[in-house]
Parts: C-alpha cells; structure tokens; sequence
C-alpha cells in the first residue's frame, strides 16, 4: 500500500507525483511557499522518504567498510552522507545517516529504502548489527532551519543536518569556485523524524510558532539552486560520484577498501569523470519547463544539434525563474548557450549554462596546484 501523508488533507494541498508520491506538491501558492521555506518560515513534509535503521555496537564500523564514507567515529546527533557504490563505482545507494548513540538512521529516497535494508541484511554475517526498514512509522519534515519545537513530540527521532555543500574531512571539491561562494550555502538544511502518527501533531505545533508548510516543489526548487545532487533525478545506472561533485560530502579519500574504491581513486588521480552536472538558466517566455530526461543539445558551428546531456531537475525558483540541473558531457563548451528540447512539437528552451563540476575535474596526480578547490 502506497504512503499517503495526512498532511494531504490540509486546505488546497495538491498532490504530488512522482519520487515525491504521497505528500503535498504545493498548498496552493508554490512560489509564496518557496520563498518562505527559504527564509525559515514554512517546513516540507517530505514523509515520502524511507528510513532503514542499523542497531547493534558494529553498526558504525561495518557501515563505514561497506560504504563510501568515514562514520565509525559519528557521535550521537551527528550528521553525514555515504554512498554504496557498484564493483564499477557507480551510485547504487546515497544515505543520510544521523547517529542517536543506539542506532543509525538511514534517509533514503522512497524506493530505495526495501533494496537497501535487503542488501545492508544480507550483509551482515556475524556482526553484531540489526537492520530494519521502518518507512512506515516515520515522517520527516524538512526545514532551513532546525526546528527546536519539533523535539517536544513525544517519540521524536533524531536530526539530520545536511553536510553540503561544506568540504567534510576526506573529502575534494570539483567545484569551479571555492567554498565560501558556493550557493548551497544559502540553502541550509535539515530533515526531522517525527512519528507517522504524529505529522498533524507536529504541524500544529509548528503553525503555532508561525511556521506553515511548503509542498515538495518548493524544496526541490531550493535543492537545484544550491547544486544539491539527489539519486534518481540526477543520477541514472552509469554515474560514478564525481560527476555530480558527491566527493565533498560522501566519499572519504583516505579511507579503507570498499566496493567501487578503485574506481574512485582512478578517476580521481589519474583520469576525468565522463560527465559532469551543469546548472541551465532556461529561458522563460516559454512559460513551461522541460521535463525530467528531455534532451540538451550544443549548436555546432554548421548549425547542427548536437545531443551532449539530459536534464535531470527543473523548477522555477522564485528569485531566478526557470532554472535546471542537467548532466553533460565532460567536453561540453562551458560559455556555449545550449538548447533544451521539450516534449511537444518545436518545444525548445535556450539554456545558458552555470558551471558546476570542473571540466578538467580529476587527474589530481602531478597537475598544477590551484585549478581544483579542496580543504
């Protein structure tokens, strides 16, 4: 039986569809809602999310060999993000993990959440680990801020604060700029666990210190304009994490061996990632925006269209209008406009492009200093 938040009863809530099934797309003014999650004053029922728990005193140790990502030494209430990658590198798994000191919370995307508890179960061997998906029985809202008042809801679970776009230990920007200009830094973020049971109780809690809700569309607004990757829109079978700039916040570089290490550590020192995640500017007079996997094509100098990308987010963001993620070819012209195709006949959106991931990303290994950004 498909999640159905009881959010969606509120007045003029509009279903979303989609990865984000089951909450609110809007309350009926999305961008007045958008503007008002970005300045604090609305949170995002995001109760679509699935959460798998790791009990047991193994639990940090072994999630930190099977993943991309250092959190044997995650104290209680502290935040990070780890991949579970492919022999090949490739993302199978991105996780929000949050410690309470008994257990590790994973926050995954929906469909993620019965695949990953199978394989974390069939992982286990002799540890002394516990797993188990508990989807059903909790919500999250999510918010620029934290939310004190939330932790009064008796059951409440942990916090999760979004590590991006900050440098972790371990970690390498391929980020064009530096970090102090980066613009996930106006984009704060963290997802609460509330019980399923108690999301009404939560968000008249939450109306009563002034705090409304904002749908789905306006988080995902504010996630394009910071540059945040999220698993199942920006990623597809063959994205290995540098591509979309995860080595800041989820893989650990000096870490021990894990599946799809080698890969890392190949691209990284001695090659370049085939990809990389652009931001497009589109062109508003359309009044629509493309949709998820249209095509994004480079005008040649003989005036073909030259297919080099796909759109994988779009949204209009309240201050910068129609706005778009997309993943291009590594060897894409950075200062070339480029050209989106829609769905219906003629559809198309000029798109001129905002460097996300560096075009000569990688190849760390005897390269001039200064060219990448890293802690």
């Amino acid at each position: 039986m498909s999640f159905v938040s009881p959010l969606l009863s509120r007045p003029g809530a509009v279903a979303a569809s989609g990865a984000d099934s089951g909450v609110a797309a809007h309350y009926g003014d999305p961008v007045r809602e958008q503007r008002a999650l970005a300045e604090g004053r609305a949170a995002v029922d995001l109760s679509f999310r699935g959460v798998v728990t790791v009990a047991g005193p193994d639990r940090l140790t072994w999630l930190t060999t099977l993943s991309s990502q250092q959190v044997a030494g995650l104290v209680p209430g502290e935040s990070a993000e780890l991949l579970l990658l492919s022999v090949q590198g490739r993302i199978e798994y991105d996780a929000r993990i949050v410690d309470d000191g008994e257990r590790a919370w994973l926050l995954v995307e929906a469909a993620e959440a019965e695949g990953l508890a199978a394989w974390l179960d069939s992982m286990r061997f002799m540890l002394r680990v516990e797993v188990a998906n508990v989807s059903e029985a909790w919500g999250v809202l999510g918010a620029t801020r934290r939310l004190d008042g939330l932790t009064d809801i008796p059951g409440a679970g942990p916090v999760w604060q979004d590590p991006w776009p900050h440098v972790v230990p371990g970690g390498y920007s391929y980020a064009v700029i530096p970090e102090d200009r980066h613009p996930g830094l106006e984009r704060p973020w963290f997802e609460h666990l509330v019980p399923a049971d108690r999301l009404e109780e939560a968000a008249e809690l939450l109306d009563a210190e002034g705090i409304g809700l904002a749908g789905a569309m306006a988080a995902d607004a504010l996630r394009i304009a910071a540059w945040r990757p999220r698993v199942g829109f920006e990623t597809d079978d063959k994205v290995i994490p540098h591509e979309l700039d995860l080595l800041r916040t989820a893989v650990h570089l000096a870490k021990g061996c894990y599946k799809g290490q080698e890969t890392v550590a190949r691209v990284h020192n001695l090659g370049h990632p085939p990809r990389r995640l652009v931001m497009l500017q589109l062109d508003g007079s359309a009044h629509t925006l493309p949709a998820i996997g249209s095509p994004v094509f480079l005008t040649t100098d003989d005036g073909a269209m030259k297919p080099v990308g796909r759109v994988t987010s779009a949204a209009l963001h309240y201050e910068m209008g129609p706005v778009a993620l997309a993943v291009v070819k590594r060897n894409t012209d950075p200062s070339t406009t480029l050209v989106v195709k829609g769905e219906a006949e003629g559809e198309e959106y000029a798109a001129a492009q905002e460097t996300i991931v560096a075009p000569d990303a990688g190849q760390v290994v005897q390269r001039p200093s200064g060219l990448l950004r890293h802690p």
